[in-house]
């Protein structure tokens, strides 16, 4: 129950869109126990080798501070030692090989050849991670890009996706590479995004976290197609990385402008920032279509619902409101 408009979007990002804060804590923490257990697995000679410059990596959504509720998963790369390995290119990624000193890592490789499976990689931690502390139950991901382990005392399940990170180029860059799910391996950087989401995201007046968030939920509620979670992200900070967005501090005089954003940018590529997935926008022509008709339709009550605010019709403007984001917004009370 809100009086004023201001009160009703605090309410929401709080009671509805931002993890509780509690929640948010204990899952930090029970991420780095899990790290810390996985550390652990038996040193019986089979298992994989880990890279201790910094063994774990974040990734994702909770990790970029952009997760809306639930809180359903957290995404963690584990980083193995390459023990001299190297990467050949292949059409849409890489192919590891192996050296014959690296047994552990031979043991993995397709069979005959020194051609390191991702998949068979992937196998190994499922196979060691019922050593964790209330382990419940670990499975290959449909994608076969990660294992998911659920735990007995959290809601929350892990990805858990194995990794290597490269040696540095002539300019000093590393990245890294993870499984492609069809047993050879793709390049990526948590790091670049998650940096790139902290500039961005300073700035703006408006908490452009809370901007991702949001229409985070907005796409989730299914009026329309469903965008993909992190092309929605790139798309959002795409527009307020631009110089010539200068925002407010208020997130219902921003919804405007990001329902006009994405009626105007959903038919149009998205290149990866990182420089290594192409076009993000994977969506076909009637899902683009579907998204642009609703983003059309809710800039137009987000307009409205302004001018009611403006006029000082708080309830009319909240009801507005409600008409974009369902009935979990909260309603008009004096």
């Amino acid at each position: 129950m809100a009086t004023t408009v201001n009160n009703a979007f605090s309410t929401f990002m709080k009671d509805i869109i931002r993890l509780d804060s509690n929640r948010n804590d204990l899952a930090k923490k029970s991420k780095n126990n899990l790290v810390t257990e996985i550390e652990k697995f038996p040193n019986d000679g089979k298992f994989l080798e880990y890279y201790t410059d910094y063994m774990s990596i974040d990734y994702g959504s909770f990790s970029r501070k952009t997760k809306i509720r639930p809180l359903d998963d957290i995404d963690l790369m584990i980083v193995l030692h390459a023990q001299g390995n190297w990467r050949e290119p292949i059409e849409n990624g890489y192919r590891i090989r192996v050296r014959p000193e690296a047994s552990k890592q031979i043991a993995l490789c397709n069979n005959g050849t020194d051609v390191l499976n991702s998949i068979k990689v992937i196998n190994k931690f499922k196979d060691y991670l019922s050593n964790i502390h209330s382990y419940k139950k670990a499975d290959i991901k449909r994608n076969q890009e990660a294992v998911t382990l659920e735990l007995n005392s959290y809601e929350w399940v892990y990805d858990i996706v194995p990794c290597f990170i490269t040696a540095s180029d002539n300019f000093g860059k590393t990245f890294f590479l993870i499984p492609d799910g069809k047993g050879n391996w793709k390049a990526t950087d948590p790091r670049i995004d998650k940096n790139r989401t902290t500039s961005i995201n300073g700035k703006q007046q408006i908490s452009v976290l809370d901007t991702i968030r949001i229409m985070k939920y907005w796409t989730k509620r299914r009026t329309a197609a469903t965008m993909d979670s992190y092309f929605l992200e790139c798309l959002i900070l795409q527009h307020y990385d631009s110089t010539a967005v200068n925002s407010s501090t208020y997130i219902d005089v921003e919804l405007p402008n990001l329902f006009a954003y994405i009626y105007h940018q959903i038919h149009q590529s998205l290149q990866d920032p990182k420089g290594f997935q192409g076009d993000l926008n994977k969506l076909t022509l009637s899902e683009r279509n579907s998204i642009q008709e609703r983003a059309k339709l809710d800039y137009n009550r987000s307009v409205q619902a302004r001018d009611f605010e403006r006029n000082g019709k708080q309830n009319e403007s909240i009801e507005k409101w409600r008409e974009i984001f369902g009935s979990e917004f909260p309603n008009y009370t004096l």
